[in-house]
């Protein structure tokens, strides 16, 4: 069983939805933004930097971030870009 599969099950265990592969462009970026779910997510390929207010963090391959729902955060990528395998989890009522 390889990582993708392993993390994926992980996920359905954790009550994530599927998740789905996202693929960011080279030297990108997502100035600050929240999300109404929680993601977490396994790097493929390339490389991310996650700015929150408590943490910077790059991130390579097969690293997993976390952030949760509305957590404000920002996104920088690597010089490949990255594409990754996000579940996601609506935020609680």
């Amino acid at each position: 069983m390889d990582h993708t599969d392993t993390f994926t099950r992980a996920l359905a265990d954790e009550g994530f939805e599927r998740p789905v592969t996202i693929t960011r462009e080279p030297d990108g970026r997502l100035d600050d933004h929240t999300h109404p779910f929680e993601a977490k997510a396994l790097i493929l390929s390339g490389e991310i930097r996650i700015v929150t207010a408590g943490s910077e963090r790059l991130y390579g391959v097969g690293d997993v971030f976390h952030l949760q729902a509305h957590e404000p955060h920002s996104e920088f990528y690597g010089p490949d870009g990255v594409s990754y395998l996000v579940g996601r989890k609506p935020a609680a009522p």
